[in-house]
């Protein structure tokens, strides 16, 4: 486990942490675009389009998105290790556009960790700290002290061959907080390491990052990864952000339905709107009429999504939604089931229900006798 303690390096000084401050902007990024290949600022590859956003102070923002959306291009720009096309990036009182990496004030931890393997676990913690007027022994008291903060005390002599995955991703976090930078950089640092031991260090790096108040940008493909550890989440898609939001509210309530499909698992039930706040499924005397609370676009064809947790076993007569169904497959997530259901009035459409594993022995088995399920008129979206 990480130390306990609440700590916060600013320059030379070891002062109490505070907790973020919201609202106010510490890193803002303004308008910035990058393309890859083609010339005089048309053709190749549009990375970013015209990206903004703001980090507040002490806060952790996510960059979450599929392989290619421009999420690590933007960590590298803010970086200083790519050059943007067009915009502005501000640190504080500091504007970093065209600053070099070495003068942005950031601590920066890669996928790869990149530690040196002919040095030390101390030696490669210290690295940072040459060439910053700090004597010996204030070196090795910084290195001490990082190495304490991750729970790696007693292991200064050992090298990076002789450590765990997990011990070496904490080696690399010490490296980066080592010089007290404004800002913390993460780019899919967990993603090498197996699950339990990532799951695990999710916690504690989510710990640490609050307990030293450091503003903090991570990139991630990883939606739960996302989920656990962000203040607020950016999704990005084709260079651009899509939404910007607590984990709660990109999950309840997408912008759109790359979001919905991207974050988390989500029924789709393809229709149209109809007059009322209802959506139409099917044509004709067999159309499935569903009623729908949550204000939705009108759309002459659309799709219709409802995550799995949100529909309703065995609901009240009184609700409406009703839908006679028969289990046709399960699986078993640990603590939950996850029914795959075929409904009377959707042929050739599987609903997905997530069932408490208290629940499931309640309900019939596969090919069982049907039962009604409702989904509920709230948690329902729709999208063009």
């Amino acid at each position: 486990m990480l130390a306990a303690g609440s700590i916060e390096m600013q320059g030379d000084s070891v002062m109490q942490a505070g907790k973020p401050t919201q609202g106010r902007a510490f890193l803002a990024v303004e308008q910035v675009s990058k393309r890859f290949g083609g010339a005089g600022g048309s053709g190749g590859f549009l990375a970013l389009d015209d990206v903004s956003l703001s980090v507040a102070q002490g806060e952790l923002l996510c960059l979450l998105g599929p392989s290619g959306c421009g999420k690590t291009t933007l960590l590298r720009i803010i970086a200083g290790l790519e050059r943007e096309d067009a915009g502005r990036i501000h640190a504080g009182a500091r504007e970093l556009t065209g600053l070099p990496p070495q003068a942005r004030d950031y601590g920066i931890l890669f996928q790869s960790y990149a530690l040196f393997p002919n040095l030390t676990v101390a030696q490669n913690v210290a690295y940072g700290l040459y060439g910053r007027g700090m004597g010996r022994a204030h070196r090795d008291a910084r290195v001490a002290e990082m190495l304490d903060l991750v729970g790696l005390a007693g292991s200064e002599r050992k090298f990076p061959g002789q450590l765990s995955g997990g011990q070496q991703q904490r080696v690399a976090m010490a490296r980066a907080l080592a010089p007290a930078p404004s800002l913390l950089l993460l780019d899919e640092p967990m993603s090498a390491l197996d699950a339990r031991v990532r799951e695990h260090l999710r916690v504690e790096l989510r710990q640490l990052q609050r307990r030293l108040n450091i503003t903090t940008v991570m990139v991630t493909h990883d939606q739960e990864e996302a989920m656990t550890m962000a203040d607020r989440i950016a999704v990005m898609e084709g260079g651009r952000i899509v939404q910007e939001g607590t984990p709660a509210e990109i999950y309840e309530q997408p912008a759109s339905a790359f979001v919905a499909g991207f974050v988390g698992q989500a029924n789709w039930l393809p229709g149209h709107s109809a007059p009322g706040g209802r959506f139409m499924i099917g044509e004709g005397t067999e159309a499935v009429e569903l009623q729908v609370d949550t204000p939705q676009p009108a759309v002459a064809a659309g799709r219709l999504c409802c995550r799995p947790e949100a529909v309703r076993l065995d609901p009240d007569p009184a609700e409406p939604n009703r839908l006679l169904a028969r289990v046709v497959d399960q699986t078993y997530l640990g603590n939950r089931y996850r029914l795959a259901l075929e409904a009377d009035r959707l042929p050739g459409l599987t609903l997905f229900a997530d069932v408490a594993r208290e629940a499931r022995h309640r309900l019939p088995q596969a090919g069982g006798h049907k039962f009604w399920i409702a989904l509920p008129a709230p948690a329902l979206r729709v999208f063009a």
